[in-house]
């Protein structure tokens, strides 16, 4: 009850000292604890921030990449060549062979 300022009229001038000085060792530790797991935060947060970096360098070279592959597709000559095959047919192969073989 001390510890939490309760019942303190009975107690003497050199209880209430120890009882101060006890409260501010604790409050330090509690401090001291606060700030290192800030601190590791922080330090953590500082990583996290430099692997997103990289990631999104990585990213912006790779669409870069792909953009200029685009532009050197799109600067290719469009031909017949390059156009839509027909579709193949079996068919009309064997036809082309039986009667190559009857020649």
């Amino acid at each position: 009850r001390n510890l939490m300022g309760e019942s303190l009229g009975s107690m003497s001038p050199r209880d209430l000292k120890q009882l101060e000085g006890r409260l501010e060792k604790g409050i330090n530790k509690i401090r001291t604890k606060k700030n290192e797991l800030l601190f590791a935060e922080i330090e953590y947060m500082q990583k996290r921030e430099l692997e997103l970096q990289n990631g999104n360098m990585y990213l912006r070279n790779k669409i870069a990449e792909n953009e200029r592959a685009q532009q050197q597709i799109n600067m290719l000559p469009s031909t017949t060549e390059y156009g839509v095959m027909a579709p193949y047919d079996s068919r009309n192969l064997l036809q082309v062979n039986l009667m190559q073989s009857n020649q």
